[in-house]
C-alpha cells in the first residue's frame, strides 16, 4: 500500500502538467550545467524511476516502515521493493494512459469521419414552389 503514494507522488511530479515548468527548468539544467553533480542533480526530477528512490526514502522516515528485519537492513530492503513496485505501478498506469488516449483519438476520428458522412449525405434545401395566386 505504501507504494501508492510513492508512485502517485512520483509520477506527479515527473510526468503531469502541474509542475511542467519545474521539470522543463530541470531538463535544460541536466544537459547545460557544468558540473557532473549539478546535471545529475537536476535529472533526478525528470525520471521517475531515479525519483522514486528519493521520494521512498521520504516516506520511508515518515512512516519507519522495515521489511523483513528490524535494524537497518528493514530499511534497505523496504526501500528497493517499495522502488519496485511503485514503478511497476507508474508502468501499468502509463500503460492504462496511453490506451485512454489512444482511445480518446479514435472517438474524435470517428466523430470527424461521422460529420464528414453527415455532411456529404444532407440533402440539399428544396428551392421554394411559388404557389398561383388565387
Amino acid at each position: 500500500m505504501l507504494a501508492i503514494p510513492i508512485a502517485s507522488v512520483a509520477w506527479t511530479v515527473t510526468h503531469e502538467e502541474v509542475f511542467r515548468e519545474i521539470r522543463e527548468y530541470c531538463v535544460r539544467c541536466s544537459k547545460d550545467c557544468r558540473h557532473f553533480a549539478q546535471r545529475k542533480f537536476f535529472y533526478l526530477f525528470t525520471c521517475e524511476y531515479c525519483f522514486s528512490h528519493y521520494v521512498t526514502i521520504i516516506f520511508l522516515a515518515l512512516t519507519r516502515f522495515k521489511l523483513l528485519y528490524q535494524d537497518w537492513r528493514g530499511y534497505i530492503i523496504s526501500l528497493f521493493a517499495l522502488v519496485w513496485v511503485a514503478n511497476f505501478y507508474m508502468t501499468l498506469y502509463a500503460a492504462f494512459r496511453v490506451d485512454l488516449k489512444v482511445g480518446h483519438f479514435e472517438a474524435k476520428k470517428a466523430e470527424t469521419e461521422v460529420k464528414k458522412v453527415e455532411q456529404e449525405v444532407e440533402p440539399e434545401p428544396h428551392p421554394q414552389i411559388e404557389r398561383p395566386a388565387a
